[in-house]
């Protein structure tokens, strides 16, 4: 049996090895800090942009939405009706009055949103159903004019309510709460880790 070459093992050999075993080490660590810190960056750019959907755009649609919604059957309950249509003459003031101080304000609401916040819809395109409510507020603004002006000749928008939107508004909002407790309790697990590593290295 060979004897092994001892000389391979001078101290001079183990502190080049030792030297770059540290480089390297510290290389990994840099790396990892790194890929951790662009990762929770993006992170953070990603939950502060569903923060900004929420709060600016899909949230006030949703509520404005809910609350139409409630307003609207809350008056067909009343007038014994399913349907707002055909709307009879005995109706009508009601109607009026309804129409002037909660339905057409809620529209004012929710059109202002999606005019002045186009920039956060989360299609690449405008979603049609969107346009499509525009598009109908449009037309009872036409309405309410006549009504000023003493002509009840037109009760309803000509433009009709298009009925993808509520669904469109709720999917959106839920889908955008998801991600956001998503993105919030990722980012707080990030910091719970980074905590319990720091409270290691220190006590190392």
């Amino acid at each position: 049996m060979q004897a092994p070459d001892l000389s391979t093992f001078s101290p001079a050999s183990w502190l080049h090895d030792a030297a770059i075993l540290t480089v390297v080490l510290a290389f990994a660590g840099y790396l990892v800090t790194f890929v951790s810190a662009r990762t929770l960056a993006r992170r953070r750019d990603k939950l502060r942009l569903v923060n900004k959907r929420l709060n600016e755009f899909y949230g006030p649609l949703y509520v404005a939405s809910q609350a139409g919604n409630t307003a609207y059957r809350t008056l067909l309950k009343k007038q014994g009706k399913t349907q707002c249509h055909p709307i009879r003459d005995e109706d009508l003031k009601e109607w009026i009055l309804w129409m002037t101080t909660i339905f057409m304000p809620l529209n004012d609401v929710r059109e202002k949103i999606i005019i002045e916040k186009a920039y956060l819809v989360v299609e690449e395109q405008m979603p049609k159903c969107l346009l499509d409510f525009a598009t109908h507020v449009v037309g009872y603004k036409a309405v309410l004019a006549q009504w000023s002006e003493g002509d009840f000749s037109e009760r309803r928008s000509t433009i009709g309510w298009p009925p993808e939107f509520d669904g469109y508004v709720e999917r959106s909002y839920q889908a955008l709460k998801a991600e956001q407790t998503r993105l919030i309790h990722s980012s707080l697990w990030g910091l719970y880790r980074r905590l319990t590593r720091r409270k290691a290295k220190q006590r190392s």
